[in-house]
């Protein structure tokens, strides 16, 4: 495996499509929700150098962006992914660091958030040194949550308030002493 991580930029626009059917298959294998994003946005992170992309040769195989909220006092890293075919090779956990590293560097002071259903992805989290918190310690900005919409599990959120839902919400406090 020749696998370069980038930080991606303009010149990865041409892969945006590739990326959404990727997470749109990686939903659906996983039989879980992954809010599907159009491939402007995801240029839009690009062309903002607030992505990670993993490429072998010219075949893009994982990816993951950042967002911010609540005036840049919370970070997201979503839309983590790996092309099936290099799945438990460590790729994951290779972009999830670059994507905190780069979240860190751009943003240090930031909370940095994640919302997932995956296993791997919380155990990743932990070893980054997040911790499981309630929905209520995450951003309460209105445009995150809505961008739960185009996931399955929307109307479980929805139900629930904003508080609950079948994702478990994990954070990086940089001002929190990490717990051992």
């Amino acid at each position: 495996m020749n696998v370069r991580i980038l930080v991606a930029n303009a010149d990865h626009i041409i892969h945006t499509h590739k990326i959404c059917e990727l997470m749109y298959v990686s939903a659906l294998q996983r039989g879980t929700g992954i809010a599907a994003r159009a491939p402007e946005y995801i240029a839009e992170k690009m062309q903002s150098s607030k992505a990670v992309i993993a490429l072998d040769g010219d075949k893009v195989v994982g990816f993951s962006y950042i967002e911010t909220w609540s005036h840049g006092l919370f970070v997201a890293n979503s839309g983590l992914i790996v092309d099936h075919e290099y799945r438990n090779q460590g790729l994951g956990r290779t972009i999830k660091k670059a994507i905190f590293d780069l979240s860190r560097k751009l943003y240090p002071t930031a909370k940095i958030f994640s919302i997932t259903t995956g296993l791997a992805v919380m155990k990743l989290n932990t070893e980054l040194g997040y911790r499981p918190v309630p929905f209520s310690e995450l951003t309460n900005d209105s445009d995150f949550w809505d961008g739960c919409r185009e996931c399955r599990n929307y109307d479980i959120l929805e139900r629930n308030h904003r508080t609950l839902c079948l994702c478990t919400g994990m954070l990086f406090d940089p001002n929190q002493k990490p717990h051992i």
